[in-house]
Order: structure tokens, then C-alpha cells, then sequence
């Protein structure tokens, strides 16, 4: 074996504080209630995930009129639209919302602006259901700018005060390229409150950026409808790592990709759990390559509360 051969983890990778939230809703919703819990679209974009969860008892819809009556539903980590909540209310579903915290706070935003007659430049992609839920706040008032080409496309006056916000999973760069195309023809233009993007979905760009430069091949675990996941394929290939793949298990590694390849990059979307990472990287080592080398770009510590209607049936449960 050539000892000059690396693999480089990267940190932060995996498990953000919303997904973990998410996920651990669903297996306490399943241990306080019992099976069957319904959870509507995916409670986080990835594959192994929700396989697990569905051995569990978790049963997923991708719309309410699937969920029987006085069933229990929990509402994803991307959140949803103000329809949904009344539709589950009329017709008296049993709820918990699992939406992201900082999802919420970009929903909250959305609401604001749009009772303040400020019209909003939503930049996210088309059919996501985050982009789907927060433009249910205010439909009215939103309009979606996908690309930074479609900036020149939007038919909005340029003497009217408008807002950006974005979904929360996107590239920092292209996000940041669309504003300042946005900005120089809408002078008018507004930032956001604080920054929408995640710090999650910052922190694992920056630790990427940090070691493409250095590899050869990056390998992204994550779901193909992970948006924080393809966009970290595609960050390594920006910052210089020559190739860059996307898989959901390491048995997807074909043994092409390694040819010739002496330093790997490793890292994970944000709603991956690290056994995955841990596979791939046994992987490498049974392909010849050394123990994987972990360079951390900063510690994250932030965690957040159990949605409120679980933790208050939780504690009932426990009591009884």
C-alpha cells in the first residue's frame, strides 16, 4: 500500500440540531403513543432515515387525505404551509410539528413583511417543501427567484421597497450571488432580519471548502433530495477538489472512482446519521486506505427543545 494515501473527514458533517430534533420527535412520538404514527413528506431528506423510522411503525404520507381521522401526524422538519395546520385542524388530526426552529423564524419573517406591504424575493428551489411551506405564509407577497439568472427575468417596479429571505439549505455563494444581482436591480432592496441560511448548512460548505482543495475525490453522503447534501457536491467542486460524488450507503462507492485516487475527502448532508460515514470510511480502509484523518472547522453545540406538544405528553406518559 502507498503510504501516501489520506482520507480526510470532514467536521462539522451529519446531524444538524433541527434533524436531530426531527428525528427524535418521530421515535418518542412512536414510543409515547405507539404505532402507527403518521409523518407527512419525509421528516428529513434522507433514505436510511425514513427506512428505519417505517421499521419502527412511522408511516409516511405525502398529503393529509391519506391520514386517517384522530390519527396522529407529525409535520417535517422543513415545516408547512398555514393550509396545511387548518386542513389537520378541520379535520381534527392529533399534531406535532417538527418543523426546524430556524425554519419557523423564516416563516415568521415571511409573515411580517407581507403585513407590512413589503413584497418578497423568496430564493430557493421550486417544489422543495420548505420553499413550499414558507411561500404559504404569504403567497400574495412572494415571489420564487430559483437562479441567479432569473434575476433579470422578474417583472417587479424598482422603486418599491422588496425583501429577500431564502430556503435555509442552499449554497452561501450562489445565494449571495443572486442578492447582489438582486441588489443592483432593485435598489430598494431589503436584507433579511439575520442570515437565513442555516448555520448548519454554513458550517458544513466552509468545512468542505476547507479540504477540497486537498483531494482527489470528495464523497457527499446524503439523499439525492437532500438539497444540503447536493450542494455540498458541488461547493468540493468549486474549491478545487477534482472530482466530486454523492451517495446515500457506501456499498454505492464504484471501484473506478478510486483509480489512481491517493487522498480522499469525506463528509455528510445534514440529515445524515454519522454510521453511514463511518461505513464509507471502513470501506476506504478495506480498499487499502489509511484510517481517516479528521480536520474540524469549529465546534457546534447548539441543540433545541422537543416541540412543546410532545414534551407536555411525554411528561404525562411518564406519569402515568
Amino acid at each position: 500500500m502507498s503510504n501516501t494515501k489520506r482520507v480526510i473527514v470532514a467536521a462539522p458533517r451529519g446531524y444538524c440540531a433541527g434533524v436531530d430534533r426531527a428525528v427524535v420527535t418521530v421515535e418518542k412520538a412512536l414510543e409515547t403513543y405507539g404505532p402507527p404514527v403518521y409523518v407527512r413528506k419525509q421528516i428529513v431528506h434522507n433514505k436510511h432515515v425514513v427506512s428505519t423510522l417505517e421499521q419502527r411503525g412511522a408511516i409516511f404520507v405525502d398529503e393529509l387525505d391519506e391520514v386517517p381521522t384522530d390519527a396522529l401526524v407529525v409535520f417535517s422538519a422543513h415545516g408547512v404551509s398555514p393550509a396545511v395546520h387548518e386542513e389537520a385542524a378541520r379535520r381534527e388530526l392529533r399534531t406535532i410539528d417538527a418543523t426546524c426552529p430556524l425554519v419557523t423564524k423564516v416563516h415568521r419573517e415571511a409573515k411580517r413583511f407581507a403585513s407590512q406591504d413589503t413584497d418578497i424575493l423568496l430564493i430557493g428551489h421550486a417544489g422543495h417543501e420548505e420553499v413550499e411551506g414558507t411561500m404559504g405564509e404569504a403567497p400574495e407577497r412572494t415571489t420564487l427567484v430559483e437562479h441567479p439568472d432569473d434575476v433579470d427575468h422578474l417583472d417587479m417596479p424598482t422603486d418599491k421597497p422588496l425583501v429577500w429571505l431564502s430556503q435555509t439549505t442552499l449554497s452561501v455563494d450562489e445565494t449571495m450571488e443572486t442578492v447582489s444581482r438582486l441588489r443592483t436591480r432593485f435598489p430598494l432592496l431589503q436584507d433579511p432580519p439575520s442570515d437565513d441560511i442555516c448555520y448548519a448548512t454554513q458550517n458544513r460548505q466552509l468545512a468542505v471548502k476547507q479540504i477540497a482543495p486537498k483531494v482527489d475525490l470528495m464523497i457527499v453522503v446524503g439523499s439525492r433530495n437532500s438539497s444540503n447534501s447536493v450542494r455540498l457536491v458541488e461547493v468540493a467542486l468549486e474549491a478545487g477538489a477534482k472530482r466530486s460524488e454523492r451517495i446515500d450507503y457506501a456499498s454505492e462507492i464504484r471501484p473506478e472512482w478510486l483509480d489512481g485516487v491517493e487522498t480522499v475527502g469525506v463528509t455528510s448532508g445534514a440529515s445524515v446519521p454519522d454510521e453511514l460515514v463511518q461505513g464509507v470510511l471502513d470501506h476506504l480502509e478495506e480498499r487499502g486506505f489509511p484510517k481517516a484523518e479528521e480536520e474540524r472547522l469549529t465546534e457546534e453545540n447548539l441543540t433545541f427543545a422537543l416541540p412543546p406538544e410532545l414534551r407536555r405528553a411525554i411528561k404525562k406518559h411518564d406519569l402515568t
